[in-house]
């Protein structure tokens, strides 16, 4: 179950990432394309997700959110699994220095809803807002449309691609490196 509430928008939320939320989590390590940005390999046990939970987003040099359709009456902080409904993850590595990398997964069953490119556009919001950040990276690979269109759509740029460096869904393939300077996000 999701924590507090940290930002708001008209149709989303962004809660922190509690212990309790390893389960929901453990989906996205069984999806080659949202492994990429963590630099896991394979799926995880609940077990595995749990121990990611308090050594990566536990760490206070990482940021992580998860993006949540709230109730009318969902508390601002720990909401019943019927009050909210957590429909993306972020996670921001190396917050503590110039250039954070963002990962973003949305479940299958939410995608297609605005959900991904709404949940990066308040993730960046808190990370201008909180870490002196100049500019903010996603590596995403090459047939992963529904990540590609989330950053371009909030305003990230092609910087470049990697040739065949991750393996996924039976086959090397590219990644494309992205990047947003803060100047970007704030003059949008």
């Amino acid at each position: 179950m999701p924590g507090p509430i940290l930002e708001v928008s008209d149709d989303l939320v962004l809660r922190t990432v509690e212990r309790d939320d390893a389960a929901f989590l453990q989906r996205l390590f069984t999806d080659p394309y949202a492994r990429l940005g963590l630099h896991a390999g394979g799926h995880k046990s609940e077990a595995q997700v749990e121990e990611f939970v308090e050594e990566e987003v536990e760490d206070e040099s990482n940021a992580a959110y998860l993006a949540c359709v709230d109730e009318d009456d969902a508390p601002y902080d720990h909401p019943d699994d019927e009050e909210t409904t957590p429909v993306a993850f972020v996670f921001a590595s190396h917050v503590d220095r110039d250039r954070p990398g963002l990962v973003l997964w949305v479940p299958e069953e939410h995608r297609g809803e605005g959900h991904g490119a709404a949940a990066v556009d308040l993730a960046l919001k808190g990370l201008f807002r909180t870490y002196d950040a100049h500019t903010v990276g996603a590596e995403v690979l090459d047939g992963d449309d529904y990540t590609r269109a989330a950053f371009e759509t909030v305003g990230f740029t092609d910087e470049g691609r990697g040739r065949e460096v991750w393996f996924a869904e039976g086959e090397y393939q590219d990644a494309v490196e992205y990047g947003l300077l803060r100047e970007e996000w704030e003059g949008r």
